[in-house]
C-alpha cells in the first residue's frame, strides 16, 4: 500500500498563513519584533566580546544598566541616538542597508 503524500511549507508560507501576509499589521509588527531581538542579541555579544558588563556598558554610554537590559533582551525600543552610542562605547562598525521596491539604496 502506498504512503500518503505529504505537503511540505516553506517558512515563508507558514509566515503568511500563521502571522499574516507581507504588509498587515501583524506581520509589520512581527518583523519589527524580529528586528529588535536581532538587534539586541548583536549588542549583547558585542558587550561579552568586550567582557564588559551592562552596568560597565551603560556607564560608558551614559545610561542605567536596566536599560541596557532592556534592549538586549528586545523588552523596550531605545532611540536611533542610544542605539548609536552603544554601539560606539562597543567601538563596533555598524553598516545600514536602504532597500526601497526590492531595490537598495546606495550612497555615494
Amino acid at each position: 500500500m502506498a504512503s500518503p503524500k505529504i505537503k511540505s511549507y516553506s517558512f515563508a508560507e507558514m509566515k503568511d498563513k500563521y502571522i499574516g501576509k507581507v504588509g498587515s499589521p501583524a506581520r509589520e509588527a512581527y518583523e519589527y519584533e524580529l528586528g529588535m531581538e536581532v538587534l539586541g542579541r548583536m549588542i549583547k555579544t558585542a558587550r561579552q566580546e568586550k567582557k564588559l558588563t551592562q552596568e560597565q556598558l551603560g556607564r560608558l554610554v551614559g545610561i542605567q544598566k536596566s536599560q541596557i537590559s532592556k534592549i538586549e533582551s528586545s523588552a523596550n525600543s531605545a532611540t536611533i541616538d542610544t542605539i548609536m552610542r552603544v554601539f560606539k562605547a562597543l567601538k563596533a562598525d555598524i553598516h545600514f542597508n536602504v532597500k526601497i521596491d526590492n531595490q537598495y539604496i546606495l550612497l555615494a
